[in-house]
């Protein structure tokens, strides 16, 4: 047995160094890897700089120039030897003067051509090397010039042999005829000289890839790619390299990086043709470049990547020795690592259940949205979301450290104090009021307001909830002046009940004037049934901002910042889930201008869409919209028309509900100066003799306690009001549909497409 169980140690052993090299390769070479590519994303970032550096230092070389060649061309001196090309002084005149601007501005040469590509003056007229006689039609610049554009070319001088970038432009006479063309020739050596970088290799290629500016020497008239025996013709018949031999750069192998740039290796020095490539040396480069705009250049540079290399080596080092270090660490460990890990399984345990709560709590409030505001002991201002800046028109690195009651009106800062100030003994666990709040701009506005105390030991924070009422408040005045309207009217007809006749005159005559007011109050009725469901929804967000809180207690107090953090984000996106509960609210109260105008379709599905979401969502039926809506356009008024959809999609819901897919078909047709709408439902239909009744008033197919009736009879006398008209049939498949039609309007003056 001791003998067995020797061997079997060495058998594991053995598999643990195994293993144990295995990680260490891994290690090292995952480290190489890292590292290699950490490398190339820095030099590629440094090369770029460079590169731009570069491109500009080109870029402001031709800008010095660019535009003498238009300035020279209206020179009377220049015009006057182009219409006398055989008289001597005029042209030596204007060499003398091409002569005295060449020394000003430091180009090359200056020289004027007739139109057949002679230069007739030139500023090097009495050297040898003249261009004065010499004929440059063949360059691309002359034909551009003679084309009435203007012209840049690169070549090597046929006269000079040097390199030099050329600037033409026409000359033109005062009936804007092209008779001949100015050229500026500029001298690149000076930008090749500046040029140097030790690092770098920089180089300046043409469109055709032939490098003619370099900061090597051997690399000057090569390419970058193999050029085809067309473009070899092309470029050789242009003379614009002269006799130089085009060949191409020995780059062996090319990758393309996805960052950008390109990885190439090239054989460095003579190469030797052989088929081992004996004596060969390979370098390899980052290879960036970009192109100098309006000028055919391009901008190359080339960095060694041996700095990346050799950072490898040095990684690959460092990780060796911290792995070997950390491998007798944990030998060394193992035992107390055990009972660190049981720990930490306990609590990682309690973490999760922590965080368990926290999700589920986060799913209940995850989009509630309200004005949030915490306080510390003294009242004074520590945070609020972006709910609260909205409504009280304060950034809150403005208004931090203040006293809250900077808020309130004067009236309701009392009671406020009171309980913020309160003994813990005497305070109430949260004060609910309804007060007025300030705003910065001075403006007062209702709101409901929620302190509630939160105790984080021997600190004491409160957290302040607030809703704007102002829209609650206009709707119950709205509401209970339509009531003492209502009952005004009973009073006055039970009173002149023995003229019925001349009273149901006036009655209809007055309906035309009080229609919006019997739409608002049927609007206000069904705010009353929305009003309790979103009262019913908030409630579940704010009990969870107050789990949250006491939850974000908790985590700071065990130090875990983090969680916090995402604990105060659960309680911001809950606000936003609050203002969604609220909005349609808001677009249910908006109230019509009465006048017809041009209504986009796309506004009215927006504004109906806002309004049915909660009770689609809680349906889990489905609307499906035409395509193009934002291109049809109708006369008519946006929330009236809003209204009309609603009260259909509402009527197409309930004559759904006891189904279990619910599914409401919208299309448009524009035709003959008209847009018709339809909305379809795959409800049981209307009977066949009740179709003529449908915009009867008080006619319902309702539940008792569903509804007066009253909808699409105010559907139907708004859409007439409009010019319009609102029909219904059956579908022959199932279903009713409704059919709206409307005069077509055309798109307001600043609706673009």
């Amino acid at each position: 047995m001791p003998y067995s169980g020797s061997s079997q140690w060495r058998r594991y052993r053995l598999l643990f160094f195994i293993v144990l090299a295995f990680a260490f390769l891994l290690v090292v070479g995952q480290t190489m890897l890292v590292s290699r590519s950490q490398g190339q994303t820095e030099l590629q970032q440094r090369s770029g700089a460079d590169l731009n550096r570069y491109l500009l230092s080109l870029q402001q070389k031709l800008d010095r120039y660019k535009d003498l060649p238009g300035l020279l061309a209206s020179h009377s001196i220049l015009i006057n030897a182009l219409h006398s090309p055989q008289d001597d002084l005029l042209k030596g005149e204007a060499s003398l003067y091409l002569q005295q601007v060449n020394d000003s501005i430091g180009a090359a040469d200056v020289y004027l051509m007739d139109t057949v590509g002679t230069a007739i003056s030139a500023s090097n007229w009495k050297e040898e090397r003249s261009f004065v006689g010499k004929n440059y039609s063949f360059r691309p610049y002359f034909k551009d010039a003679m084309e009435g554009k203007e012209g840049r070319y690169f070549a090597l001088g046929t006269v000079s042999k040097k390199r030099g970038y050329y600037f033409s432009y026409p000359v033109q006479d005062v009936q804007e005829n092209i008779i001949g063309v100015v050229v500026v020739k500029i001298d690149l050596n000076e930008i090749e000289s500046d040029w140097n970088d030790p690092d770098l290799d920089i180089l300046v290629t043409d469109e055709d890839g032939v490098i003619f500016i370099s900061t090597r020497e051997d690399w000057k008239f090569r390419t970058l790619r193999p050029l085809s025996q067309v473009d070899i013709k092309r470029i050789a018949e242009s003379l614009r390299y002269g006799d130089h031999r085009l060949t191409a750069l020995d780059i062996i192998k090319r990758d393309q990086r996805d960052e950008g740039g390109q990885l190439i290796t090239l054989v460095d020095g003579q190469r030797i043709n052989n088929p081992a490539f004996d004596g060969v040396s390979t370098r390899e480069f980052l290879l960036l470049s970009r192109s100098l705009e309006g000028s055919g250049l391009n901008v190359v540079v080339l960095a060694s990547t041996k700095p990346v290399h050799e950072r490898m080596f040095y990684s690959a080092i460092t990780s060796g020795f911290i792995f070997v270090a950390m491998v007798l660490l944990v030998l060394f460990l193992s035992t107390r690592q055990r009972i660190t890990r049981e720990r930490a399984r306990f609590k990682r345990l309690e973490t999760q259940a922590l965080e368990a709560n926290e999700e589920r709590v986060r799913e209940i409030i995850d989009n509630t949205q309200a004005g949030l505001i915490t306080l510390d002991a003294q009242g004074r201002i520590e945070s609020m979301n972006t709910m609260a800046e909205k409504l009280f028109g304060y950034a809150e690195e403005t208004i931090k450290d203040q006293y809250f009651s900077k808020f309130l009106a004067q009236a309701d800062r009392a009671i406020c104090w009171r309980h913020i100030t309160a003994q813990d003994h005497e305070r109430l666990e949260e004060l609910f009021i309804e007060a007025n709040g300030l705003r910065q701009d001075g403006s007062t506005f209702p709101i409901e307001l929620i302190i509630g105390y939160m105790d984080y030991g021997s600190e004491k924070r409160f957290i302040v909830t607030i809703h704007d009422i102002t829209q609650r408040k206009q709707y119950e005045e709205e509401l209970q002046h339509a009531r003492d309207l209502l009952e005004h009217r009973v009073e006055e007809r039970t009173a002149d009940l023995t003229d019925a006749n001349q009273k149901l005159v006036d009655e209809v005559e007055k309906h035309k004037n009080t229609q919006n007011e019997l739409i608002q109050t049927a609007k206000l009725a069904v705010l009353g049934q929305m009003s309790a469901g979103i009262n019913h929804e908030l409630n579940q967000p704010l009990t969870a901002i107050r789990t949250y809180a006491d939850n974000a207690r908790a985590f700071m107090d065990m130090g875990k910042m983090e969680t916090v953090e995402t604990n105060l984000q659960q309680i911001s996106g809950l606000t936003e889930r609050m203002a969604k509960i609220i909005h349609p609210l808001k677009e249910f109260s908006r109230k019509t201008s009465g006048q017809p105008e041009s209504v986009c379709l796309q506004n009215v599905h927006d504004g109906a869409m806002s309004i049915m979401y909660g009770r689609l969502h809680k349906a889990d039926a489905t609307v499906n919209w035409p395509d193009g809506l934002s291109k049809l356009y109708v006369m008519g008024d946006t929330v009236r028309l809003e209204q009309v959809l609603v009260n259909l999609i509402s009527n197409a819901l309930q004559a759904m509900e006891e189904q279990d897919s619910q599914q409401i078909d919208i299309s448009t047709k524009r035709d003959n100066g008209q847009v018709t709408l339809q909305v379809r439902d795959y409800g049981p239909g209307i009977p066949v003799d009740e179709v003529d009744r449908v915009f009867e008033p008080f006619y319902t197919t309702k539940k008792a306690g569903q509804g007066l009736g009253l909808g699409l009879s105010i559907s139907h006398r708004i859409i007439e009001s409009m010019g319009g008209e609102l029909s219904v049939a059956n579908h022959i498949d199932g279903g009713a549909v409704f059919t709206l039609c409307l005069p077509a309007a055309p798109a307001p003056d600043n609706v673009v497409g």
